[in-house]
Formats: structure tokens, sequence, C-alpha cells
């Protein structure tokens, strides 16, 4: 076993050769990512126009200037905040468990993230928040948005909804334009073979950001990174994940969650991944990779050697594994889908982790008239108003709300803690 084990030893040739072909002078793939960084003015200007953009003063202003109706929806939401309407995680301990609650003691190193996804229309949020208030429900610790950047620049979401997130106090992701499902930020098609999701199969073979839309993928973070202070994006393909890291490498402040799509559905491709982030990881040991969203396909034996390998690498406060709890009841995955009891098994011993929600429970699901559906994130805003759809698809949001609150209990009745939005929910 040791001289089998001594043969996977990397040569440190090998990794020099890797270092020598980065530092060549003429390598066109380090050539065009510096021509990318340097149209945004260089690294140290545009983390400067980041940190600016996303201040909540500054996001205020912006709104206020172009006269939003979405203002005195933030300002309502900062008054329940000022108040503390909604309730805090001891009150939340004593809902749930009555006087047990006392004489417990939640262990923050294993707390899990509350996940919702995808939180695609500003307005949402703000039922929701009417809903947790009236309820005393929690509200989610983190957000994945996956609506068109381009369409919510039009109605001024991409503003509202960033300040959202500063005033809860929850952490968020946006889904880039450059993907293969669409055509890109520049109305052309990312992939001509492609024509929409229905054609998605085609995404499988490998075409998600094809040829020079890598690069591209790159230019559209800065842009919104420097404009609307967008930290933390979906990333869906190997190219753009490596991308991602020499941004990160070379200062950018950069952050970015592994779709499910991916498909990191076992130990080893996990390790690849991982494996990536190391070796791209700066100085400090920081790598932009915070989120790392595991196949629906993955047991729980996985999640844990995938725990196992972050370990090794010193990730376990950087990398968060987030797993679906729920999916949409229709166009990804056999229903019921509940993984519930499995998070439950592993949420006692498994660091950093969150609970994602992309559906609600299938015995609701099955009950409503419109089921929510993977396909519905791809259908444009104003298609959605001329079908009347949108009460519909706020139902469905709101379902998934319910879920995140369903799994809220349970972790909470097996005296396990949970990260809900920080500023609304007081420790």
């Amino acid at each position: 076993m040791d001289n089998l084990r001594q043969r996977l030893k990397i040569k440190q040739i090998n990794l020099e050769k890797i270092n020598n072909f980065i530092m060549k002078e003429d390598n066109p793939l380090t050539k065009n990512l510096f021509e990318v960084i340097e149209k945004y003015g260089g690294v140290d200007e545009i983390n400067r126009k980041a940190r600016e953009a996303r201040k909540l003063d500054n996001l205020m202003s912006r709104l206020e200037t172009k006269k939003s109706p979405f203002i005195k929806d933030l300002e309502w939401l900062t008054r329940q905040r000022d108040e503390d309407a909604f309730i805090s995680i001891p009150e939340y301990h004593k809902k749930i468990l009555g006087d047990k609650a006392d004489s417990l003691t939640f262990d923050n190193s294993f707390a899990v993230t509350l996940e919702i996804s995808a939180c695609n229309f500003f307005p949402w949020v703000i039922e929701e928040a009417k809903r947790a208030v009236i309820q005393q429900d929690l509200m989610p610790g983190r957000f994945i948005r996956v609506r068109s950047m381009k369409e919510q620049v039009e109605d001024n979401e991409i503003i509202a909804f960033a300040a959202a997130m500063r005033i809860i106090g929850a952490s968020y992701v946006e889904t880039l334009d450059t993907k293969g499902t669409l055509p890109g930020p520049d109305g052309l098609p990312i992939n001509t073979h492609l024509g929409g999701p229905e054609t998605i199969t085609g995404y499988f073979g490998g075409v998600g950001v094809p040829n020079e839309y890598a690069l591209k993928w790159d230019d559209e973070f800065l842009h919104y990174y420097t404009e609307y202070g967008i930290q933390q994006v979906l990333n869906i393909n190997i190219g753009s994940v490596l991308l991602g890291h020499w941004l990160f490498k070379l200062g950018i402040d950069i952050e970015f969650k592994i779709s499910v799509f991916l498909g990191n559905d076992n130990p080893y491709s996990c390790f690849w991944t991982l494996m990536t982030a190391k070796l791209f990881s700066r100085d400090d040991g920081k790598t932009p990779l915070i989120g790392f969203n595991l196949s629906n396909a993955v047991n729980n034996r996985t999640i844990e050697l995938s725990a196992y390998i972050r370990k090794a690498f010193d990730f376990e406060d950087i990398v968060r594994i987030e797993h679906h709890i729920v999916e949409t009841y229709k166009s990804i995955v056999r229903q019921p889908y509940d993984r519930l009891d499995e998070l439950l098994e592993i949420a006692d011993h498994i660091g950093n982790i969150s609970a994602k929600h992309e559906g609600g429970t299938p015995e609701i699901e099955k009950t409503r008239e419109h089921p929510s559906d993977v396909l519905d994130y791809f259908i444009p805003k104003k298609e959605i108003l001329a079908q009347g759809l949108m009460p519909k698809l706020t139902v469905n949001y709101l379902d998934k709300h319910d879920a995140m609150n369903r799994t809220a209990k349970a972790l909470t009745e097996r005296g396990l803690n949970i990260i809900a939005a920080q500023r609304l929910h007081k420790k």
C-alpha cells in the first residue's frame, strides 16, 4: 500500500512546469485576462469601485435618484429591523423548545446556514419579511438569485436587492448572463446549438461557457462588481471557475459559489475542485470559493468525504458546503425529493454547511395549481406579467420559505444552531 501511495505523489518538476506555463510572457490565456482587468482600471481601482458601490448609503442614493418605488419597502424593512419586529434567536429557541431551551447550549461550530433559492424578484423579500414578522419565522441567512442581470438592471431590482441584503445582514449570490442556456449580455448566442431551456440537454455536453465566453464571464463580473458592488456570483463551468481563482489570486476580491450544475457528485470530483482552490489560494490561505454546491445525487458519505478533503486543505471556515434539502417540483429531479432527515444525520458533525431550499415540501407542492418549476427561472419578467404568473410564482417562493422554517425547527429540536439573517434575528 505504501508503494502504491508513493506513486501518486506529484513531482516537483510537474508543479514547476505548471508555474512556468502560467509565467510565460506570451501566454495568451493570462495575457487576455490581464487585458480585461486593465479595461476596468487595474486591481486596486476595481476593488475601490466595488467597495463604494456596495455601501448602503450609495445604493439608497441611487434608488432615490431614480425615484424608485422600492425605497418605501426598504425603509419599512429597516424600521421593522430597528423596532425588533423579527424574532431573536433566543426567542426562537424558546418558541420551538419551550422551557427546555433554557437548559440547552447551542454549539455554533456546527451552525447550519438557512439558504433559499431562487429569490428572483425583490418584492418577494418584502413578502417573506412580512410573513416572518407575522408568524415569527426566521429569514434566510443566504439568498441565491437566478434572474437575468440585464433585466434587473432595467427595473432597478439589482440595486434594491443589494440594499435589502445590507439591511438584513444576509449573503447573496447573483447569476451572470454569460451562461450557455441564454444569449449573453451582448445579445448574441453563447452557443449556436442551444435555443434556450428547451434545448438544455445540450448544456450537459460541456457548452456552458464556450470558447471566448469564459473571458466574457470575467468581463461581465467586473462590470457588475465595479458598478453595483456585486461580489458573489454563481459559477457553472470549470473554465470560469479557474478564471475566478485567477482573479482572486491577482488581488480582486471576487467570491463565487459552484453550481449544482457543475456536477460534483463524488469525492474525487470534490477533491479536484478543492485541489484547484488550494493551488490558487492566496498567501494567507484564502480562496474565492465560498460556496460549494454538490450534486443532488450525493449521499451523506460523499458529503462527509468532501468535508474531510476541505479540512485537509484548511478550508473549513471558508468553503461552505451547500446542500439541497428540497428542489423545485418540476424539471430538475424526481419527486418526492426531501433530504431533511439526511441533513439531520450529518449536521451535528459537519461544520459550515448550508441547507438550501429550492422548492416547497413535496406534500405542499403537489397541491399547487402551479408547482415550482426550475424552467420558470428563464421566463422574462414581461412574459411572467403577461401570463399572470407572478402571484403563482410568489406562492412558490413563500412555500420555499415555509420549507426552510421546517428545517430550522427540526434542527432546533435537536439542539443544533442555525444561521439566519443576522441583522434581523439577534443573538
